[in-house]
């Protein structure tokens, strides 16, 4: 009776035993398994156009002549309720709910609310840190592919050449701080 006992006792231990290694191993491979916590998507506050014109009057002059700033307007009153041309038709809308009609400033270089100040404008990794993007054909191209009715194809250094889409590019040494007050002392 003692045996049937002690078999009894080291079959329980077993079974207990094999239990919580199952229900460790579970967690364990819970934990592995664990989806990856998600980043909070930073996002960052359009301001508009006439925000970008305080500082950048010449870029700004240009653009206006471009297609990208009309861009809005050569929509039909149809066209302008359908997401699809709304989206790269328009710019997106500002913190305060104002529309922003046309391929504003902020649709090819990003929500400036939070790089929109001088002393982060100044420093390209803090501008890009806060919301700046520098536009290639990456960026072009969601827009420019052939979703669009009117595609014809996309070559990006024909286009960044032609005034009619691109504003006037200022050159590094314009670009430069110094020079917007050089340009005003003259």
């Amino acid at each position: 009776m003692k045996e049937n006992q002690m078999t009894k006792r080291i079959t329980y231990l077993l079974i207990s035993g094999l239990i919580t290694l199952t229900l460790l191993a579970a967690v364990a491979l819970a934990e592995g398994e664990a989806a990856p916590e998600k980043k909070e998507e930073v996002t960052h506050d359009f301001v508009g156009a006439k925000k970008c014109k305080i500082c950048h009057k010449e870029e700004f002059a240009s653009w206006e002549q471009t297609s990208h700033a009309k861009a809005w307007t050569v929509l039909k009153p149809e066209e302008q309720k359908n997401e699809e041309c709304i989206g790269c038709h328009s710019t997106g809308t500002t913190a305060k709910d104002v529309f922003l009609e046309g391929v504003q400033c902020e649709a090819c270089h990003g929500a400036g609310a939070d790089y929109k100040k001088k002393k982060i404008m100044k420093d390209t990794e803090k501008a890009m840190a806060a919301g700046l993007v520098i536009p290639d054909s990456t960026l072009c191209l969601t827009c420019h592919n052939d979703k669009s009715p009117n595609f014809e194809g996309f070559d990006f250094k024909k286009y960044m050449a032609n005034p009619k889409g691109m504003h006037v590019i200022p050159t590094a040494e314009e670009a430069k701080p110094e020079a917007a007050t050089e340009k005003k002392e003259s």
